[in-house]
């Protein structure tokens, strides 16, 4: 695809990034930022979610973005196309269940409406705990091996997400900001790759990307992007490898980061 006048590609994670889990919203001015960056660069999502999913196609939509990396670049969409998909091997999907059967933590994917869980209780008491209520339809987790699956979603503390890769070489967790939960991905995937191609697909310079991002799945493009900015809630890990790290998601942190890295045209970092 050929250049565009746009100056580069600013990418975002979105949970606790973008999306404060404190009220389940945008902050107004994330919201405003990104209007302005859109007017000089491809805005991107990338994500452990699936951006496509009736959960979170409403904040896609919100958010409108030029392109998505969805479930840590396993599957790239740049408008309604998609231009890169890699399925999980059913073989290792078996394994990962089997390992988890009568562990203290949850595996699995949940497919729109459907929870496919290996130990789902885990599943549900990180539900009663975070929102005081579960309502999950859950269905046999076997049925995974005949379905398509990109990655896992692990439910449950660090420990166990330890265990799981010292099983498993060929895939990694990395824990969201919050310590209780993982994805569970395969070791040639992420966000960063996804990254690199959307800069084959725009001819962009990865010297001339910002990433955003709060958790251990943004390790990778966080350090690979031109410039790394790590959320004020992000794990200690994540801000030691970002080139700056602005305020919470709370706190107008993208907002903070935007003025700071000089994004926003007309406005100047005060003080």
């Amino acid at each position: 695809m050929g250049s565009d006048v746009r100056k580069g590609i600013v990418s975002f994670d979105m949970d606790m990034t973008l999306l404060d889990h404190a009220d389940w919203k945008i902050p107004d001015s994330a919201r405003e930022a990104l209007k302005s960056l859109k007017e000089r660069y491809y805005v991107v999502i990338a994500t452990g979610r699936d951006m496509d999913a009736r959960y979170s196609a409403g904040l896609t939509k919100l958010v409108d973005p030029d392109a998505v990396i969805h479930l840590n670049g396993t599957k790239i969409t740049v408008g309604d196309d998609q231009i890169y998909e890699h399925r999980m091997d059913s073989g290792l999907v078996k394994r990962l269940l089997s390992f988890t059967e009568g562990k203290n933590f949850a595996m699995g994917v949940s497919v729109g409406t459907e929870d496919y869980y290996m130990n789902p209780e885990w599943v549900t008491r990180h539900d009663m705990i975070r929102w005081g209520q579960s309502d999950r339809c859950f269905r046999d987790p076997w049925r995974l091996l005949e379905m398509p699956v990109r990655t896992m979603a692990y439910i449950g503390r660090e420990p166990g997400a330890k265990l799981v890769e010292e099983a498993f070489c060929e895939v990694k967790l990395p824990m969201f900001s919050s310590g209780e939960g993982a994805d569970v991905i395969e070791k040639s995937a992420s966000k960063a790759e996804g990254l690199r191609r959307l800069c084959e697909y725009w001819k962009v310079p990865l010297s001339q990307t910002i990433a955003f991002g709060d958790s251990m799945n943004d390790y990778e493009i966080i350090r690979m992007a031109g410039t790394g900015v790590a959320m004020g809630n992000a794990r200690e890990e994540l801000k030691q490898a970002a080139d700056y790290v602005t305020a919470p998601i709370g706190e107008d942190g993208v907002w903070k980061a935007c003025v700071h890295l000089g994004l926003l045209e007309g406005v100047l970092m005060q003080g």
